[in-house]
């Protein structure tokens, strides 16, 4: 394994463009297929493009605040204390590799947005901690959890399903998630990789000679420097903690009232108003939070300038009816044994173009449920092929690495070669579910 995990690194240096570029390729690559593959006109493909462009706006707002708050949260005096306590304890590579994971897993198991932001930052930690550990793996470690989110208590498919008048509600009903998530094949997927990937990922470690360290001064935090207070309205504002108390009981009270009348529901707007709130009070001051703030969003430009492009991918795709040329492949090769397998691998295919797992079920679903109806499949399995076909391939698709790679400051090559393996451990064992559950 530290042979091809090396040669895995080499290739995907070598080979592996910028995100940026990774897009800027994928968008010429649908237009092209669009129109080989569809009725499309090249002109009618840009239109898709141009009229998709925006269609993640919310979402993109979404994510940056995510990264953001979660910086901020970061790198508050209280939460930096806790990080630097429980990274102390871990004193071998092995074992922070193993422990990275584990919370990484969990962490996205409860909640995907959470998971991202608190997997990558704990890595961070560790590697100001632990000597002789590589930077790569450990980031790719964090983001490996991102794989079980989808079948987790915030999968957005599942989660849709159970939802009261949901689009396809025709078709199959209200699906409570005792039919999804806490299925057997779900729970069989969940367990074994939340129990086997850890040590996987430990198997993946490099020889000692080969290991890329990082500098833990590198990843120190610039001490932030105030101006001297004045006696001004002002000055005294920005330092008073009175405003940041409000705010704060405001923010819990709110939280409080949530859970208290929805349950424990945790979607992407709560873990921002999480991020956001704590952020305020562990900061203390008007004054510290802004400052932490202003550092905080230089690490969204990924997100900002690329994002956009992946809505334009996803309007050519479903506007043109590429993803259903390709849904319909797996669907022409499959029988009542395999339906559930090739839905998995179609929906891993169209996650390169369309990462996005609310956006997924809407172009998949009215393909793939007619299929099941025709074969006679469970509806509900079905969304759940799709669902883990989503989460799966974004194991390589470097959309959802962007705020893991902003946090740790490294490029998507650094960490791909290592993900490739956890696609293809992860696949076998998605893949046994699915044909013997």
């Amino acid at each position: 394994m530290k042979f091809l995990t090396r040669i895995s690194n080499n290739i995907m240096e070598k080979l592996l463009p910028d995100p940026y570029i990774f897009v800027a390729i994928l968008t010429v690559l649908v237009l092209f297929l669009g129109v080989v593959l569809t009725d499309s006109s090249p002109l009618e493909m840009v239109k898709f493009w141009g009229d998709g462009f925006w269609g993640l706006l919310a979402f993109t707002m979404q994510m940056v605040i995510v990264l953001a708050a979660g910086h901020v949260l970061a790198n508050s005096p209280i939460f930096k204390k806790f990080l630097s306590f429980i990274a102390s304890k871990i004193k071998k590579p092995s074992s922070a590799i193993i422990f990275v994971t584990f919370v990484s897993l969990i962490a996205c198991w409860i909640n995907w947005g959470f998971g991202l932001v608190i997997g990558a930052l704990f890595a961070k930690e560790i590697a100001r901690h632990v000597k002789k550990v590589d930077y790569r793996l450990l980031i790719a470690s964090a983001y490996s959890g991102f794989i079980i989110w989808h079948g987790g208590l915030a999968g957005s498919i599942p989660l849709s399903v159970a939802t009261e008048g949901h689009p396809f509600a025709n078709i199959m009903g209200v699906v409570p998630t005792a039919d999804t998530i806490f299925t057997p094949y779900n729970l069989f997927i969940v367990l074994v990789i939340g129990f086997t990937l850890p040590f996987f990922n430990r198997w993946m470690m490099p020889k000692e000679e080969d290991v890329v360290e990082v500098d833990p001064a590198l990843l120190k935090e610039e001490e932030q420097k105030f101006p001297p207070a004045e006696k001004t309205f002002a000055s005294w504002s920005e330092r008073s903690t009175l405003l940041t108390i409000l705010i704060g009981l405001i923010g819990v009270s709110y939280l409080i009232y949530h859970f208290a009348t929805k349950g424990f529901v945790l979607d992407l707007n709560i873990v921002n108003t999480i991020f956001i709130v704590l952020g305020i009070i562990f900061h203390g001051t008007p004054q510290r939070f802004l400052a932490a703030a202003q550092n905080a969003i230089k690490t969204t430009s990924g997100i900002v300038f690329q994002f956009p492009f992946y809505a334009g991918i996803m309007g050519m795709m479903t506007a043109s009816g590429l993803a259903v040329v390709f849904s319909n492949w797996f669907i022409t090769i499959s029988n009542d044994f395999t339906f559930y397998l090739f839905t998995f691998y179609s929906a891993g295919l169209v996650n390169f173009f369309v990462p996005s797992g609310g956006g997924q079920w809407a172009v998949q679903a009215p393909i793939m449920l007619e299929a099941a109806s025709q074969i006679g499949a469970d509806y509900a399995k079905t969304a759940m092929a799709i669902a883990w076909g989503d989460a799966w391939t974004n194991m390589i698709q470097p959309f959802w690495a962007l705020p893991a790679l902003a946090i740790a400051g490294l490029r998507a090559k650094d960490i791909m070669g290592f993900c490739l393996f956890v696609l293809i451990y992860t696949g076998i064992i998605i893949s046994i579910g699915f044909l013997f559950f």
